[in-house]
C-alpha cells in the first residue's frame, strides 16, 4: 500500500526524516523580507520531496583508455563540482550529456515493513534531467546518494536545498531479513557521496 501524507507526517514525528517539512514548499522567505521561488519540496498526498544537500556533488570526466568497472570503481573518474549561486539561489552544474552523483539533505530511518522508491521531478525530467530510480529497503538508514543523468544537449543547474527527488512509502508485510539486519552495504550513509561498493 502506497502511504499516504497522514502516515508520513506521523512517522516524521518518530525520527523518520530529519530534518523533515510537514507541508509542500514552493517559495521561502529571503533575509530581505523578500520571497523567492523555488523547486518544492516536503510533504505531498502520497510522497517527500526531498532536497538536494549543498554538501558534495560530483561528476564522471572521461579518462582515456579507462573503463568504468563497479567491482573496484575508481575514483578518480569523478570529480568535484563547485557550488555556485545567485538570485535563483545555490546550485551545481551538470555538463550536457553527462552523469552526476548528489546526496540528499534528509536523513532516512526507514520502518521494517517499509520500502521506499526515489523517483525525480517533472520539472527535471522536463529538462532533460532524469533522476534514477532507487529503492531504500526495509529498516535502511542514512542519506540518500543520489544519481543523475543529464540527457540534455545544454548544460543544466541542479538547485541546493530545494527539491530534487520525490520518495514514494510502500507498506508490505514484514519480512524476515531487513537491509539493517543483513548488514547492507549502503547503510548508515553520511552526507556525502557514497561510491559504488561490492
Amino acid at each position: 500500500m502506497l502511504k499516504n501524507d497522514k502516515w508520513i507526517i506521523e512517522q516524521a514525528s518518530k525520527g523518520m526524516i530529519e530534518p523533515f517539512e510537514p507541508s509542500l514548499v514552493r517559495q521561502i522567505k529571503l533575509d530581505n523580507g523578500y520571497f523567492r521561488k523555488v523547486l518544492s519540496y516536503g510533504t505531498s498526498s502520497f510522497g517527500l520531496d526531498i532536497r538536494l544537500s549543498n554538501q558534495e556533488f560530483l561528476i564522471f570526466r572521461h579518462i582515456p583508455g579507462t573503463i568504468i568497472n563497479p567491482k573496484k570503481f575508481n575514483p578518480q573518474n569523478l570529480e568535484p563540482v563547485p557550488l555556485h549561486k545567485d538570485e535563483d539561489g545555490e546550485f551545481f552544474i551538470i555538463p550536457a550529456h553527462s552523469y552526476g552523483l548528489g546526496v540528499a539533505l534528509e536523513k532516512l530511518k526507514i520502518p521494517s515493513n517499509i520500502t521506499v522508491i526515489c523517483v525525480g521531478k517533472s520539472t527535471y525530467a522536463r529538462c532533460g534531467l532524469i533522476v534514477n530510480t532507487t529503492p531504500a529497503e526495509a529498516a535502511w538508514e542514512g542519506h540518500l546518494t543520489l544519481e543523475f543523468s543529464n540527457s540534455s544537449s545544454a548544460d543544466c543547474r541542479v538547485y541546493a536545498n530545494e527539491g530534487i527527488a520525490q520518495l514514494l512509502f510502500f507498506e508490505g508485510e514484514f519480512c524476515e531479513t531487513t537491509y539493517a539486519s543483513r548488514r547492507g552495504k549502503y547503510q548508515n550513509q553520511p552526507q556525502k557521496v557514497t561510491l559504488p561498493r561490492v
